[in-house]
């Protein structure tokens, strides 16, 4: 499918690995010009590379952390009009709540919901102007079904979806969407990583972790990060511009309810 958006601009927060990198790949596949985004500068320019190698497309990797102002000027330094914004960023690990202390909670909501408002009201004006734009913001399945150890980012990641809903429908008659992808287990360098985790704590292999995590889904498996950002790609596109203030989850079926 020709999604309509061969030569617009996007900015892809935390894009050098992951499900970041997956969506990435999939704008530019689409003709779109890309930022690529993350914090490792050999691996965002490595994964810029690989993407502009494989599409033909523009790809320019900015090594920053948008949790910060300085991070947050270099991206727009980059691509100071972008068409579309992809909001991602690494969540808060596996804790008890009781370890959490206040400055952790504060980093937490400023990770997962402040940076991802701030960036938006950055692009929001320019987009308006266009009459075209198309924001959206990568979070979390547990923001429908919190997971316990996750209890940060997904209270953090729900107060952002929160904050949002109000906020599509004041600039959708601008030609601006703003939707929420959810995803589940993926096979991703944090998925692995929350399995070493379980692992530890249970006192069991990682691959006995990875095996009972796999046994919930009732797809019977962990998704693949390039469906993942297929599915963002489209709500990037002409064709999904009477979408907006929704929550796609992409979990392989295990949110139980039928809303």
């Amino acid at each position: 499918m020709d999604l309509g958006i061969a030569g617009r601009k996007a900015i892809v927060c935390a894009s050098s690995r992951g499900l970041g990198r997956a969506t990435a790949f999939r704008l530019a596949e689409a003709g779109c010009e890309v930022v690529v985004n993350g914090r490792d500068k050999a691996k965002t320019e490595a994964t810029a590379a690989e993407i502009a190698k494989a599409t033909g497309a523009k790809v320019i990797p900015v090594a920053a952390d948008v949790a910060t102002k300085d991070g947050q000027a270099a991206l727009f330094a980059a691509m100071p009009s972008p068409d579309i914004l992809v909001n991602n960023n690494a969540g808060p690990p596996f804790r008890d709540f009781m370890e959490l202390d206040r400055q952790k909670m504060i980093d937490g909501v400023v990770g997962n919901m402040i940076v991802a408002i701030e960036l938006i009201q950055r692009v929001v004006p320019a987009m308006k102007e266009k009459k075209f734009g198309r924001i959206v913001n990568i979070t979390s399945g547990s923001v429908k079904m919190p997971i316990g150890g996750l209890d940060l980012s997904s209270g953090a990641r729900a107060g952002l979806t929160a904050f949002l809903c109000g906020v599509a429908r004041q600039i959708a008659p601008h030609g601006i969407t703003i939707n929420h992808v959810l995803p589940g287990s993926f096979d991703t360098d944090r998925l692995t990583h929350n399995m070493e985790t379980v692992a530890k704590n249970q006192n069991i292999t990682v691959d006995q972790a990875r095996a009972n995590r796999a046994k919930t889904v009732p797809a019977g498996r962990f998704g693949d990060p390039d469906e993942f950002g297929a599915a963002c790609a489209f709500l990037c596109s002409t064709h999904a511009g009477y979408i907006t203030g929704q929550n796609l989850l992409i979990d392989g079926g295990v949110f139980p309810g039928a809303f």
